[in-house]
Order: C-alpha cells, then sequence, then structure tokens
C-alpha cells in the first residue's frame, strides 16, 4: 500500500542512518582522542580503574621524586665522609711521625690543627636539602636520629593505602654531635698517663716529649685516630649500601610506572588500526544511508502520477 502519511521505507533509512551516524561519532572520537575509553559513560568500571591507576601512577612518580633526593642526600653524606677518610688519614700518617724521637712535634701539630680544620669544614658543608648527616646537634627539637626515605606507594586489596620508607640510622655515620660529642671525630678519650681529654678533631702533641709515658699517650692516640678511621670506613660502607638500595628501588619504581601505564592502556586506548578500518567503513555507510534515504523519500513523488 502506497501512503503519503507513512513511508516505511524512509522511516527504516532515516533509522540506519542515525545508527550509522552515531557509530561514527563514536569512531571519530576515539581517533580525535586516542582512547576506547574517554568517560565514565563509555564504561564504568573501565573508567573507575583506569583514573584510580592513573591517580596511583602520579604518587609513584611522587615517590621516585622522593627517591631522588634520598639518594641525593646519601651522595652528600657520603661525599663528606670520604672526604674525612683522606684527611683522617693524613692525622694519622702525621701522628706515625711524630712518634719518631727527635721530631719537632709542634710543627707536626701546627700541620694537624690543619688537618682538623679540614674536618670540621668539610662536614658542616655536607648539607644537602637542609639535612645535615654528618654534622648534627642531637639536642635540637627536630633532631631525629632515624632518617626515613618515601621509598614506595602500595593499594591494597580493600583499595587502602600504605607508604613505605627505607629508615637511614645516622647514629653510626655522624662524624660531630654539638649535643654531646658522640661523634666519631669529637668523641672524647682520655690519655692514660697524662689524663688528657682529646678527640681526633682536637688532639694536640705538641706538648709531648720522648718520655716513655708520652709516647704511650701517642700510641693511644694513633690508635684512636685508626678506630676513627675504621669506624668512617664503617659508615661509608653502611651509605653506600643504603645507596644502592634507593638505586634498586628507585628502578623498581621506574618499571612499576611503566607497567602501570601499559595496562591502563590495555583497558582505555583505542586501536587505531581498527578504528581507522571502522571509519572508513562507517562513511561508506554513511553514503549508502543518505542514498538509500533520498530514494525512499523520492518513492512518495510517485503517488502524484496516479492523480495525472
Amino acid at each position: 500500500m502506497s501512503s503519503i502519511m507513512t513511508n516505511a521505507s524512509a522511516m527504516t533509512a532515516l533509522k540506519t542512518l542515525q545508527s550509522t551516524n552515531k557509530n561514527l561519532e563514536t569512531t571519530q572520537a576515539r581517533i580525535s582522542t586516542g582512547y576506547r575509553v574517554s568517560e565514565a559513560s563509555d564504561n564504568a568500571a573501565y573508567w573507575s580503574i583506569a583514573t584510580t591507576m592513573r591517580s596511583d601512577n602520579k604518587a609513584l612518580s611522587t615517590v621516585k621524586d622522593a627517591l631522588g633526593l634520598g639518594a641525593a642526600k646519601i651522595d652528600t653524606a657520603y661525599t663528606g665522609t670520604k672526604a674525612a677518610i683522606e684527611v683522617v688519614d693524613e692525622i694519622k700518617s702525621k701522628l706515625v711521625a711524630a712518634r719518631e724521637p727527635g721530631v719537632d712535634r709542634a710543627k707536626i701539630q701546627s700541620e694537624i690543627t690543619a688537618l682538623q680544620g679540614q674536618l670540621t669544614s668539610n662536614a658542616a658543608a655536607s648539607s644537602f636539602s637542609g639535612e645535615n648527616w654528618l654534622s648534627v646537634d642531637s639536642s635540637a627539637a627536630d633532631y631525629n636520629a632515624t632518617k626515613s626515605i618515601v621509598s614506595s606507594f602500595t593499594r591494597a586489596a580493600d583499595s587502602s593505602v600504605s607508604i613505605g620508607t627505607i629508615a637511614i640510622d645516622v647514629s653510626s655515620v655522624k662524624l660531630f654531635d654539638a649535643n654531646d660529642q658522640s661523634g666519631i671525630l669529637d668523641a672524647v678519650s682520655t690519655t692514660t698517663n697524662g689524663a688528657v681529654d682529646y678527640s681526633v678533631s682536637d688532639l694536640d702533641i705538641s706538648a709531648l716529649t720522648n718520655s716513655d709515658a708520652d709516647l704511650a699517650d701517642l700510641d693511644e692516640m694513633i690508635s684512636t685516630v685508626d678506630t676513627a678511621l675504621a669506624s668512617m670506613t664503617t659508615a661509608a660502607s653502611d651509605l653506600g649500601a643504603a645507596k644502592k638500595r634507593i638505586d634498586m628501588q628507585t628502578e623498581f619504581t621506574t618499571n612499576l610506572m611503566d607497567t602501570i601505564d601499559r595496562g591502563v592502556g590495555s583497558l582505555v586506548d583505542a586501536d587505531m588500526n581498527k578504528e581507522s578500518t571502522r571509519l572508513q567503513a562507517l562513511q561508506v555507510q554513511q553514503q549508502l544511508g543518505i542514498q538509500a534515504l533520498s530514494i525512499a523519500n523520492g518513492n512518495s513523488q510517485t503517488i502524484l502520477s496516479l492523480f495525472r
């Protein structure tokens, strides 16, 4: 039946064209944004997961920055400790030279005093971002012997989050402590015979003579300096181990961020090869739909011929 009120063919063609246009808009949006799921309405579950994981990745980026900052602090402390080892090694050599009878210990002491000043200067300069692990004041209100470096961000199955840290005990690393002289270089010892208090950073041999008692005290000073060298070597080793751990954690965090990016991409990224092929097909369908609608609309014109 031919009708001028209802054109079933045109309605069918129009519905098909509308569906094609809608699919074409979706494909064009995917090609423009690069995402298969760019809004919650596209796929609520995938969008939610992707949004959460992107947020976690930003947190991991901050963790990576914190690890870099921690590594810089450790490097600074290690550099200062290594320089101190070299200076103390020189002091030890001077003391051994002073052990020889007949030498001018006052002149040797002038060299040692210069080296001691260098120790203090190096320790005070070993500061990064306002933190100094070598020259401290344990009586300060904000002092904490354990330094924490943010190392991880973890989301549990119940969506709770936690922050992991790497703890470094600087009590065994510090060279000077202004509060109680408990650092490696300012720890006080007392000579057995002369009952003189001294530390590596302020020992004075200028008044020592060649008596057996004074030479015995000098031997004690050499032993004390050697012990300090051993302690600093251990401290440098500990700092090196901590730096290695931070480097490993940084590499892991970087790989984890890449893995999360790939995981999110597999959920929401558009397959550009597939979308390109789909776009061409939909464009052809659109052209055919327009032509079909034009033909269907033209069928109504044939009804006029019946009345001529």
